[in-house]
């Protein structure tokens, strides 16, 4: 098979590198890849919001399957156009896709539905939401409705910080017309757990939960990042938790969607907070997290194209689904002043036998060397029977990898140590 994966981030690398398990993989052509990607499949400069592009090329090179990872062209309908084109694809089309595309459409959903979540408002103009935050209890989260990499969010802790986050995000159009209209939701308080599923609209698998780490610096401090590092499985996530998730949370998600003529096929990314009143969703994802899929689908002892195709097909349910009992720990090395200002094209290098346990992001190929290109560069990500010696392994892994201005958290799992001790 011809398979095509649209994305060039660790996330796509991650999902890559485990495609490459099935022999049936004849061909991964990623689009448009990065310098690190090149080295496990065919990278073609076409952007990820190209779909035109993107459904020409997969035309005219005969793709058998795609995968649509990133949240861009899936909100823009690059499966929707896929499809029509008789490509087969992993991923949701642009109606399900919402679900991530509009924070204002999932905060309705949910209400409609029943599903536990913050309260909430919304508004499209910057003078009622100033109007609000006058009397709103404080701390507040306030997020644009739109798209926005992962940085659209803002837990204010003062009222200042509130109104800063309105004006960022509607007059200065930081996120341009994602800021168009913003929610302001009530701040919850608890453990935050991280759970990827595949679904096939009517059947909804769990993979292994994880935990993120959203803050550029130690103790969660710092700028919101696109993320710093992952450990997996999240140990506040137990077997109860689990079940009630599933009963309060995952199905009548993927029912309500189904019942608004938006099912949804792929993976359902749900960010949830174990309050003292029991779990609530924070924000859906239409697609696999980054990098939470850096400590996920290591631990997937099962074909992920064979799940993939299951899912595609509306074939879930007769498709086994399995994971290692076992933990992973990513962490993220990025280049120093992320997620703001920071310089790039400085040489990345490792020792022999680390690629293995790297996935890359922001990296490219420059005079035959590979260079850093963005502010995540790349993630390691290391795989043990305990936690401890998971995190243990990717830090050893992380200190020999070298370029100028790299930087990384020193304390990714340290939370979820606390909790297992």
């Amino acid at each position: 098979m011809k398979l095509l994966v649209v994305g060039g981030g660790g996330r796509e690398h991650a999902i890559i590198r485990k495609l490459k398990e099935n022999p049936e993989a004849e061909q991964i052509i990623a689009l448009p890849g990065n310098g690190g990607i090149a080295r496990d499949a065919v990278c073609v400069n076409i952007a990820a919001k190209d779909i035109d592009g993107i459904v020409d090329f997969a035309v005219k090179n005969r793709i058998d399957y795609a995968v649509v990872a990133p949240d861009d062209p899936l909100v823009l309908g690059c499966v929707n156009a896929l499809e029509a084109a008789g490509i087969p694809c992993f991923g949701p089309r642009a109606a399900a896709a919402a679900i991530e595309g509009s924070k204002v459409f999932a905060k309705e959903l949910m209400k409609k539905y029943g599903i536990p979540t913050a309260k909430y408002e919304v508004f499209s103009s910057p003078e009622a939401a100033y109007a609000y935050l006058e009397k709103a209890p404080i701390p507040t989260v306030v997020k644009a409705d739109g798209l926005a990499l992962g940085k659209g969010v803002t837990v204010a802790m003062t009222r200042d910080e509130a109104l800063a986050a309105v004006r960022e995000i509607m007059q200065d159009k930081k996120f341009g017309a994602s800021g168009d209209r913003i929610v302001i939701e009530e701040y919850l308080e608890g453990p935050e757990v991280s759970v990827l599923s595949f679904t096939d609209g009517n059947t909804l698998v769990p993979m292994v939960s994880s935990m993120d780490h959203k803050r550029a610096l130690d103790g969660d401090r710092g700028k919101n990042t696109g993320g710093m590092g992952t450990v997996a499985p999240n140990p506040y996530f137990t077997p109860e938790i689990e079940k009630r998730c599933m009963e309060e949370i995952f199905l009548p998600t993927i029912r309500a969607m189904k019942a608004e003529g938006r099912e949804f096929r792929g993976c359902l990314y749900f960010g949830l907070m174990l309050t003292k009143d029991g779990p609530k969703v924070i924000e859906y994802n239409c697609r696999f997290g980054d990098p939470e899929t850096q400590v996920v689908l290591p631990l997937l002892e099962s074909d992920l194209l064979t799940v993939m195709r299951a899912v595609t097909e509306g074939k879930l349910a007769q498709c086994p689904v399995r994971f290692r009992r076992a933990h992973a720990c990513c962490v993220i090395l990025a280049s120093e002043g992320y997620p703001e200002h920071y310089a790039r094209g400085f040489e990345i290098t490792m020792p022999e036998g680390t690629e293995k346990n790297v996935y890359f992001a922001g990296a490219a190929m420059k005079d035959g060397k590979l260079v850093t290109s963005g502010g995540r560069v790349l993630g390691v990500t290391a795989a043990a029977d305990s936690l401890p010696e998971a995190v243990r392994r990717a830090y050893e892994l992380a200190e020999g990898i070298r370029f100028e201005n790299r930087y990384f958290r020193r304390d990714i799992g340290r939370k979820a140590m606390e909790a297992l001790a």
